[in-house]
């Protein structure tokens, strides 16, 4: 953690909406005029996409049918933790993309499934946005989440997690349902293991679940839209939180615990400006303060 240079970090696993609430942070900075830093966990898995077929099919053959991209071993999680070191102490570190698909190819110049070569983050933020999967993991040595000022949960309950991942592979990258449901099959004891108990760590979870029927997530034909939600947000620590304002501000939400709050789907991004912009300004007032 870091006055001068602060981190965020968002964790969700795939097909769970960290990208959305990356672009809730995105409109936050611009509008709020913040230079931030942006690290996407993709960048940190250890193999390529070309790499990782072929590390899956020999694990395979030994007899292990659960080798995912959401282990320790497939990712370089010591790098990860680091580049957060750097950062906090000196507001730099390195940074790569992982192509994902025919457009970043041809903004990158490279095939889809590959990485950029590293380079040095931008000069002179005033912040740094993690979004991927092992923003707060802890494994042996490996303690990401103790380097980063804020660090935010995206947590669809499990179904809807699963339908929001096989229409998303489906569509952006042709999977068929099958292809998709022996990916969470074999992804699922690392779900259990590194996935989920990062989300005791998290200072704020944001949680949405479905009010329609998803008991089934294979055969769902579209994703539950979000006046067909209601959004629930858990504060670790809810002390200095206004809960009276958020209950005024967000029309239809009511306190579910006294750390907790559910919202309406259709004011998801509300919440979050409501929730997340006082979160960011006291972190850069913090800043300030140091720089001085």
């Amino acid at each position: 953690m870091s006055r001068k240079h602060p981190i965020i970090s968002v964790t969700g696993s795939s097909g769970a909406g960290t990208t959305s609430v990356r672009n809730i942070f995105e409109q936050i900075f611009r509008r709020e005029n913040i230079e931030a830093a942006q690290l996407e966990g993709d960048s940190f898995h250890r193999y390529d996409r070309a790499e990782m077929k072929a590390k899956m099919a020999e694990a395979e053959a030994a007899g292990n049918r659960h080798f995912s991209h959401f282990s320790p071993e497939t990712n370089l999680l010591a790098e990860l933790q680091e580049t957060f070191a750097t950062y906090a102490a000196t507001g730099r570190g390195k940074c790569r993309h992982y192509i994902h698909d025919q457009s970043e190819s041809e903004k990158y110049g490279a095939p889809p499934g590959t990485f950029t070569p590293w380079e040095d983050l931008p000069e002179h933020t005033d912040i740094l946005l993690y979004e991927g999967l092992h923003g707060a993991v802890k494994h042996g040595d490996i303690d990401t989440g103790k380097h980063a000022d804020i660090r935010i949960g995206v947590v669809p309950v499990i179904n809807l997690e699963w339908i929001q991942k096989i229409h998303r592979d489906s569509k952006a990258r042709h999977y068929s349902t099958e292809a998709v449901m022996d990916t969470i099959l074999r992804r699922m004891p690392d779900y259990v293991h590194y996935i989920c108990p990062q989300f005791t760590e998290t200072d704020i979870n944001f949680q949405r679940v479905p009010t329609v029927d998803t008991s089934n997530p294979f055969v769902a034909r579209w994703i539950p839209t979000a006046d067909e939600s209601i959004v629930v947000v858990r504060f670790r620590n809810p002390h200095g939180i206004d809960f009276p304002y958020l209950l005024s501000m967000l029309h239809g939400s009511f306190m579910s615990r006294a750390n907790s709050i559910a919202v309406p789907g259709n004011k998801f991004d509300l919440a979050m400006q409501l929730i997340l912009t006082p979160v960011i300004m006291q972190l850069m007032d913090q800043r300030k303060r140091a720089v001085r």
